[in-house]
């Protein structure tokens, strides 16, 4: 059950750079409000790193789930071949995975109604 198209899907992202797009764009005074010189867009979010894209970032998390699953499956085999007796430690390796494996599921149809979006903006 783990993820195998991780590279098919980093190949994609890396023809699409958003971090050009996002310093090209100009930001100016809205009526009275001017921006604050601290505004930076790269650390948006919280992200110390300012050198990560969204590809860059999504296919990291996608790293994580497919990791994840890999260390559920392995609990669930080490507890059906008799090596680890822990069942709750098995559990949560599974219901962590599952719950992971579900929000990236979220995340990805979110993706992908906002690339519906685009497409139907008439240019």
């Amino acid at each position: 059950m783990a993820i195998q198209n991780v590279s098919g899907i980093q190949d994609i992202l890396n023809r699409y750079d958003s971090k050009s797009w996002t310093k090209s764009a100009e930001l100016k005074e809205i009526d009275n409000f001017k921006l604050d010189s601290k505004f930076d867009l790269e650390n948006v979010g919280g992200t110390s790193k300012s050198s990560q894209t969204f590809g860059d970032f999504l296919s990291t998390s996608l790293n994580e789930v497919n990791n994840l699953q890999h260390e559920a499956n392995t609990a669930v085999q080490k507890l059906v071949t008799g090596e680890s007796k822990n069942i709750h430690e098995t559990m949560l390796s599974v219901e962590k995975a599952e719950i992971a494996f579900k929000a990236m599921n979220q995340v990805r149809q979110k993706v992908i109604d906002a690339y519906r979006e685009i497409m139907r903006m008439q240019i």
